[in-house]
């Protein structure tokens, strides 16, 4: 890629914030619009978590296939085929006549989205080649999803209550048409210099796993054990051939000797822990705000504040936290907050009452705040530079896949509590099991948040480094082995 200009670089990163911006807000608004769908659909529970869940579920069985594209045929280009998927998905999700439709259309919109973050952040780090600019910018971009969770419940009240549900994919259209043709224009085209092969079994058994699994989960309660027991058995399968298939490969989709790093280990469970806690919380939230107490969605979002503005506001710190003393106080603080709210909700019905309800919401909001940036840092934390992009990647990938389950799991456990009651009367009982469930989300965060990043974590990073680096030399004289899971 050729050395660009300040001015150049700036707005290469103002575009690729406009991506994430769509996205990000994409999710956040649409939590707020899920009873107004769910009016105009006629949507079961189960209907509403696929409506999040198919998007999600997508988005984290192909990140790091489009990522690794990009870096194949030419991140320009990829990026803005997935600017043209998102924003045709968009317009056919407004227009969606049935929920089985916009459930397809949401998948479309996904594979858009796959294309647009692991991506664009690929785009900065070749565009911002000094490393305190490259860390500024990098900045910058996670700023934006403290934006979009901010602003996306309040901009999906709005819209739901003023137009209606189907308004709120309206917004991607003109930004992601803006996006696409300064893309066009400005964002130069690169690749990397040595790109990793398609793993086209390894893509295909992922898809199996997320898929079945979170079938399996949402349609239990409704359906029936025996007749999820198939999806259950090919998650299991799946799973069994990936760790056989994956070590047996020169490039992996997923290399599965990362998770000999504890930090690696760690960052990847309580990116699902912590991103399950998100997908939960925002909707358990949303359906007790609009369908319990009974507020429209412009209130119910402004209710969301006190949660989005922490998140907002935490971000920010954690990342100076994480420079400066590592991302263990970080961890810890973002377990305990959200283990409180978790609690609070379980243990003393929160929701019923304005001062508990807000004090809950800022909690989690503190505590979501706090854990995201160290993520990254965390799963990335001694591995080979060359190795750092695909670990991000596995680590991005974790944070979809904890959405995905958050929504499954606290969706199932709050359609068998409900069953035949009355959703408004049985609503506070049924969601307990939900709540505790992310109250031990919380925990997860803060056990493994202590215990994988101190000195015997990182001797254990020190030592998968060491091992992938010596790999990678033997690789590159010519020495081979017959299995890489040595």
């Amino acid at each position: 890629m050729p050395e660009l200009s300040p001015r150049r670089r700036m707005l290469v990163l103002a575009i690729c914030c406009m991506s994430l911006l769509i996205v990000s807000l994409d999710t956040t608004a649409l939590n707020v619009a899920l009873p107004a769908m769910q009016r105009g659909l006629d949507a079961s529970t189960a209907g509403l978590q696929w409506t999040i869940d198919a998007y999600t579920l997508v988005l984290a069985s192909l990140l790091m296939l489009a990522g690794s594209t990009g870096d194949r045929i030419g991140r320009k280009r990829v990026f803005m085929a997935g600017l043209i998927v998102f924003t045709i998905g968009s317009a056919l999700c407004s227009a969606a006549p049935n929920l089985e439709a916009l459930i397809a259309f949401r998948m479309v919109q996904a594979v858009g989205g796959s294309m647009l973050n692991p991506v664009a952040m690929s785009i900065i780090t070749n565009t911002f080649t000094d490393p305190r600019e490259r860390a500024r910018a990098i900045g910058v971009w996670g700023a934006v999803v403290g934006i979009s969770m901010a602003a996306g419940p309040l901009v999906g009240g709005v819209l739901v209550d003023s137009v209606g549900w189907r308004s709120i994919f309206w917004v991607n259209l003109p930004v992601g048409l803006a996006a696409l043709l300064l893309t066009l224009r400005y964002v130069p085209e690169s690749r990397a210099p040595k790109a990793r092969r398609p793993d086209p079994v390894g893509q295909v058994l992922v898809i199996a796993l997320f898929g079945s699994l979170t079938y399996a989960i949402i349609e239990a309660p409704a359906s029936g054990f025996s007749y999820v027991l198939p999806f259950a058995v090919v998650a299991v399968v799946a799973l069994a051939g990936l760790l056989w298939y994956e070590p047996r490969r020169d490039e992996p989709l997923i290399d599965l000797r990362f998770f000999r790093s504890a930090p690696f280990s760690g960052a990847t469970v309580i990116a699902i822990s912590a991103f399950a806690g998100l997908g939960g919380f925002l909707f358990l939230s949303t359906l007790y705000l609009q369908n319990v107490r009974g507020l429209d969605a412009l209130h119910a979002g402004l209710w969301m504040l006190p949660m989005a503005v922490p998140m907002f506001l935490c971000a920010p710190l954690a990342g100076r936290l994480v420079g400066s003393r590592g991302p263990r106080l970080p961890l810890v603080i973002a377990g305990i907050a959200m283990t409180v709210s978790g609690v609070l909700f379980a243990a003393f019905d929160a929701e019923t009452s304005d001062v508990t309800l807000f004090l809950g919401y800022v909690l989690f909001g503190i505590g979501f705040g706090f854990v995201n940036a160290p993520i990254t840092n965390t799963a990335v934390s001694g591995m080979p530079r060359a190795q750092a992009g695909v670990a991000a990647a596995v680590a991005s990938t974790s944070r979809q896949l904890g959405q995905t389950l958050g929504v499954a799991v606290i969706g199932a456990v709050l359609a068998s509590g409900v069953g035949a009651s009355s959703y408004k009367e049985a609503f506070v009982s049924a969601a307990v099991p939900g709540w505790w469930i992310l109250a031990g989300c919380g925990l997860s965060v803060l056990v493994l948040g202590a215990v994988t990043t101190g000195p015997w974590a990182r001797r254990s990073a020190e030592r998968t480094a060491e091992r992938l680096e010596s790999v990678e030399v033997r690789e590159a004289a010519g020495v081979g082995n017959c299995c890489r899971c040595t």
